[in-house]
């Protein structure tokens, strides 16, 4: 669980890497494209030219590169050819990537074109949520601290958390030790220390956190049909704070 110097410096090169798949899919118009689409294009982009490994390809029997989940819902859409992106949709495309053996993780979900104001709304807020959980990261706090910032950023806004799904560790496998739960409260569960490396990526619902599989054994669902968003990154806990190592260009931590 605790990541010596060599690896932490492996996973952050994944890190980097896999920001820089972010930072190609931005430049991307989305309005037209098929998610299958979108999938081709991030695997030939992660083999091609990063010479790395598309992490969730063969990941429990999964068959594509990424996870695309439109509108409601929630997490592990599965591509397809015949889920074309419109405009006004949102889009969460969580992509994951080895190199050297260690894996990093992060997601972003996209406005495709002009979305409704409470689409946006969402959006913002659901990214807002992830960045109050990553400024709860610190030596000697606890994993109760991350969750009960995101629900507490979440439920003053009005929206929910998703309490089926959470973070992870996250190293030479993809899921480890510890899970990273996006509630909770202040002040409990395991302490953090300094190496530890795990993904912060909350979903937020416009109405109810509960959330239903669908018959493909993957796609997650709102079960009100209601709008859900997502944001990911893969964070390390150093000797006085957080690293992330999927930080995008265009990103900065807030405060």
């Amino acid at each position: 669980m605790i990541k010596t110097v060599e690896d932490l410096a492996i996973q952050r090169e994944a890190g980097r890497l896999l920001a820089q798949v972010f930072e190609m899919l931005d430049g991307i118009e989305l309005a037209g494209e098929t998610t299958l689409a979108v999938n081709d294009l991030v695997e030939r982009y992660i083999v091609e030219e990063l010479h790395a490994r598309p992490a969730s390809k063969g990941q429990y029997g999964f068959a594509f590169v990424l996870n695309s989940s439109i509108n409601h819902v929630v997490c592990h859409g599965v591509p397809s050819q015949d889920d074309i992106l419109h405009d006004g949709d949102i889009v969460n495309l969580d992509i994951t990537l080895e190199k050297g053996g260690l894996i990093a993780d992060s997601s972003k979900t996209y406005m495709v074109g002009t979305v409704s104001p409470s689409a946006r709304r969402l959006v913002t807020v659901a990214q807002e949520a992830m960045w109050r959980g990553i400024g709860a990261v610190r030596p000697g706090a606890r994993l109760g601290d991350i969750g009960a910032a995101i629900e507490k950023h979440a439920r003053r806004n009005g929206y929910s958390v998703v309490r089926d799904f959470c973070g992870h560790g996250i190293g030479r496998e993809m899921h480890e030790a510890p899970d990273v739960l996006h509630y909770g409260r202040a002040g409990t569960g395991q302490g953090l220390r300094e190496g530890m490396v795990f993904t912060i990526e909350p979903m937020i619902n416009q109405g109810t956190h509960r959330v239903s599989t669908e018959d493909d054994g993957w796609t997650v669902v709102t079960d009100d049909g209601r709008l859900s968003a997502q944001f990911e990154h893969t964070v390390a806990v150093t000797r006085d704070g957080v690293e992330v190592l999927t930080l995008r260009s265009d990103e900065r931590r807030p405060g």
